[in-house]
This record gives C-alpha cells, sequence and structure tokens, in this order.
C-alpha cells in the first residue's frame, strides 16, 4: 500500500458497520475502495487491503542470440518473475502506477548496464490533461469542411484541420474537451481518444461531412464504404509521372482531382515530350499550363470531387487550336479508380467507347502507385508536473534534458517525436505501442506509459532521485509499491533500443 492510501470506516458512531474500504492515492480523484474492487479508473483495486495495480508491468525483451536485433511481439502471457532469461530486459511504463502525487519518485527508477555504458530509465504512467490525438486518414473522399466539429457518441470532441497529401486530418480531444465543455463532453472525448490510442475502432461524425470509422491501421470507412487506396498524386503530379506511359497511345488526357486537376497537352511534361495541342477547355480556375484549380467542390466523386460525370468539367473544343474529328481522350481519377475513354464526333463532342486494352496497363499503372488507404493514429501529450517532479527534484532540469537529447524518452518503449520550443510535448505513432498501453482516469485524462532514459553521470547531475535507483532484477523480483504482477513481452523490432551513439555524444551535463 502506498504511503498516501488510508484505511478508514465508512459509519459513524452507533451506525450498522459497513466494508472497509482502501483510499488510492494513483490519481487526483482518490477512489475510496472496498476489498475485492476496483476504483472508478479500472486500473487499481483494493487486494486484502492493500492497492494494487491491476495491470502487469511489462517489461520488453531482446533475445542475445538475434545479435542484439529485437524479435516479433509476443502475445502476451502471465509471467511469473523468474529470471529465466538474462537478455537485455527495458522495464517499460505500462502497469507501472503513478508519480502522483507530485513529490514522488517515478514507479521505477531503473539501472542497467548497456554495452559498457551506465543507463537510468525513470519509468512512470503520466496522467495527461493536455493531450489529443491527431489522426491521418488516407482517403480522396471529402470528410467535412475545415474546422468543422468532429463529433462522437454526440459530443464535441475536435475538428478537421488541414489537409495533407492524400489525407484528410483530423485533430481530437485536448484540454478544453476534457475538462472545459459538459461532462458528457468530457467522456465522450476521454473515451474516444482511449479507443483509438488502443487501436480500437471509434465512429467519428463530422459536422457537414461524413461519418468515419476510424481504427488505427486500418482502412477508413467512410459513410459505410471501405476506403482502399489513397492517391498516387494530385491531378499535376500524376501527369507528370506517367505522361510517357500515354505518348502515342492516346491524343490527350485529363486527370481528375479536387485540388489540382491536370491536363497532359498544355502540362510541362506533355510540352518537354512535344504532345501537340488539342483544344481542349476546362471549366476551372487555372494555374499554370495544364493546372486547374476549382472545377469542382471536394466530394465523394472522382478524384475527390462531386462529379460522377467528369465531361461536366469540360467546354467546347477549339477546332484552332488543334481540335478535330476523331481525337481520343482519355479521362481518370487520382488512384485509377475511375476512368473513362471518349472520341470527338463531327461536332467535336466527346462520345464514350469502350476502354482500349492499350491504355489499362497506364491505369493499373496509377493503381498499382497508390498506397493502401490507412489511419494514423498519433498520441500527443505535454508531460508537465508530475512527470518531471518524479524523475529529478528541480523539473526544469527535465526539460532541458531532453531538450538537448541528452535524456531519450519512450511510450511504452516507442520513440517519441519531441516538439521544439519549451516544455515537453511529445508525440508517439499508436502503431508502435504495444497493445493496452493507455489507460484513463475519470478526471477526466488519459494515462499514457512514458519512460526517460539517460546515463547514470548525467542522471546524478540533474538532481535525480538517485536513493530510488534499483536494478533490473531487482524490479523483476520485488516488483514495485503496487505489488502488480511482472509481464514479460519480446520486442516488436519496430522500437530500437535507447539510442547509445546519441547518449554518449551529448556528454556529461554541465
Amino acid at each position: 500500500m502506498s504511503e498516501l492510501s488510508e484505511r478508514f470506516e465508512t459509519h459513524e458512531p452507533g451506525e450498522k458497520q459497513v466494508a472497509e474500504k482502501v483510499r488510492c492515492d494513483a490519481c487526483p480523484v482518490m477512489c475510496y475502495i472496498a476489498d475485492g474492487r476496483t476504483g472508478a479508473c479500472d486500473r487499481y483495486g483494493n487486494s486484502g487491503g492493500r492497492i494494487v495495480r491491476l495491470e502487469p508491468l511489462t517489461i520488453l525483451e531482446q533475445r542475445a542470440e538475434t545479435g542484439g536485433e529485437a524479435v516479433p511481439l509476443a502475445a502476451a502471457g502471465a509471467w511469473n518473475g523468474e529470471l529465466v532469461n538474462t537478455d537485455r530486459r527495458f522495464v517499460t511504463a505500462i502497469g507501472a502506477g503513478t508519480t502522483y502525487p507530485d513529490y514522488k519518485p517515478a514507479p521505477f527508477i531503473v539501472s542497467q548496464q548497456v554495452e559498457g555504458v551506465d543507463l537510468v530509465t525513470c519509468v512512470t504512467e503520466g496522467i495527461f490533461s493536455y493531450c489529443g490525438v491527431k489522426v491521418k486518414i488516407d482517403t480522396d473522399r471529402h470528410l467535412g469542411p475545415e474546422t468543422a466539429t468532429v463529433r462522437a457518441q454526440g459530443e464535441a470532441i475536435g475538428h478537421v484541420t488541414t489537409g495533407e497529401y492524400g489525407s484528410q486530418m483530423l485533430s481530437l480531444g485536448g484540454v478544453h474537451h476534457l475538462t472545459g465543455g459538459s461532462k458528457a463532453e468530457g467522456r465522450a472525448t476521454c473515451d474516444a481518444m482511449l479507443k483509438l490510442c488502443n487501436r480500437q475502432p471509434v465512429e467519428l461524425v463530422i459536422d457537414g461531412g461524413a461519418t468515419v470509422i476510424v481504427e488505427a491501421g486500418k482502412p477508413p470507412v467512410i459513410d459505410g464504404a471501405v476506403e482502399h487506396r489513397m492517391r498516387v498524386g494530385c491531378g499535376s503530379a500524376t501527369i507528370g509521372m506517367f505522361a510517357t506511359q500515354w505518348r502515342g497511345l492516346v491524343d490527350e488526357v485529363v486527370v481528375v482531382d479536387d485540388h489540382i486537376t491536370g491536363v497532359v497537352s498544355e502540362h510541362q511534361a506533355g510540352k518537354v515530350l512535344g504532345w501537340e495541342d488539342t483544344g481542349i477547355k476546362i471549366i476551372g480556375r487555372r494555374s499554370t499550363p495544364g493546372r486547374y484549380f476549382k472545377v469542382s467542390e471536394p466530394g465523394l466523386g472522382w478524384g475527390g470531387t462531386t462529379i460522377s460525370d467528369p465531361l461536366s468539367i469540360l467546354g467546347d473544343w477549339n477546332p484552332k487550336k488543334g481540335a478535330r474529328p476523331g481525337m481520343s481522350l482519355m479521362m481518370v481519377s487520382t488512384t485509377g479508380e475511375q476512368f473513362a475513354y471518349y472520341e470527338l464526333d463531327g461536332d467535336l463532342k466527346p462520345v464514350e467507347k469502350p476502354f482500349p486494352e492499350r491504355l489499362r496497363k497506364s491505369v493499373e499503372l496509377i493503381e498499382e502507385n497508390c498506397e493502401p488507404a490507412l489511419c494514423t493514429v498519433l498520441f500527443v501529450g505535454g508531460a508537465g508536473g508530475s512527470l518531471r517532479a518524479g524523475v529529478v527534484e528541480n523539473p526544469v532540469n527535465l526539460t532541458r534534458s531532453v531538450q538537448g537529447l541528452k535524456t531519450y524518452v519512450t511510450v511504452g518503449g516507442a520513440p517519441v517525436y519531441v516538439w521544439p520550443g519549451g516544455g515537453i510535448t511529445l508525440m508517439v505513432d499508436v502503431m508502435r505501442v504495444p497493445d493496452n498501453a493507455f489507460g484513463y482516469v475519470p478526471t477526466p485524462a488519459l494515462v499514457a506509459p512514458i519512460e526517460f532514459t539517460l546515463t547514470r553521470d548525467d542522471y546524478l547531475a540533474l538532481g535525480g532521485h538517485a536513493s530510488a535507483i534499483r536494478s533490473v532484477d531487482d524490479i523483476v523480483a520485488s516488483g514495485g509499491e503496487y505489488l502488480n504482477p511482472r509481464e514479460r513481452r519480446e520486442d516488436s523490432g519496430l522500437n530500437p533500443w535507447p539510442p547509445l551513439a546519441q547518449l554518449r555524444r551529448a556528454g556529461p551535463m554541465p
């Protein structure tokens, strides 16, 4: 039981006594938990009058026989804690417990020698009110206007942000949705983020747009349809990549795209190849030769537009600029999913014809160059107060060490991107984090594992909690404050061990 956990009786003098409870101090809620029951977060329980962390402490392991290379992540299973494997082990914060309240050292401060370097890893589960997820959805489909509200369970949990090349982007969560709105909004936000970070599907509804089922590592389901591929590029880029495939096989090619529709005869790529003018007219805003903006509004049709009939973006063909009866035209989308073939009649009107085999290979090449559509979920959090105080006595020292690349940060063993500027704002791909690594507390906030690794000399120079340093063997044998079991997992191979070269280059703290 932690030093702040309290045993108390839930009755007044003269009243009937009810079950004795223990107070949990693992988060600000500070639940009173009866024997055999769990707290509001379902992460801690009362077992025989002691607060126990219910999830096992996860220790990643690399096999010596692989020459230091990581091996695939094994299915989670019980481990009795016996030291049956003496290869390199990395104690993650998954199941470790938290540093709350602020003055406590991290649940595990681990000493280990790796390749002759004495390292210390401070391991804790952080309570993140200031956190969110960034969702990248590979699709040409229009999900909703920029800044449109994104909802889960009917509650606002985020918004549509700026689109990127071949992908739509959502920004979800954040402290204002978690704690600044109604209780229902906070609960819905926390629930959606927890599921997304633990790689579970979540249905999101975008105001004025689509309904999307998002699951990390899986294709998005947009308005009930599974998306299969992301576009090879914009219409102009597609022209640049594949113009040589069409030379001599067709007189004109138009690649329909919501952002930049391309026309091969006018495009620089076509001109370099000696493409002849065709007299084609595109209804849209001409940017540079062969590149047109706003041929349509965003939608679910050709190339992410509202277009179902691609001829709707064409004006009259000009015979003075090369148009003639019998001229051939291929129109294709940026994913190759939609394509059609036409020939001009005597009135210079395009008439659809059976799609010729000579052009089918080029359409298949566009499809081949389109990558599979996937949802990517990135957890973003600001590592502040409790986290830093659990590592060193003067928290700003840890911030400066992280910014100076003297301290390596991981989430459940997965490397993170640390944003420049003040504080420790980190971002991690949840696909690289072991299963079910994230939890929550009902304040509401997410709980994420986080580890800080640095050389022992640097740790002591920072003013770290030297008396709390323990060996891996001791942790495996004895566990920690919350008496949870230990679990061994083989490293997934996706994540490098803390980069010793970086820590060596950084040198000792001044």
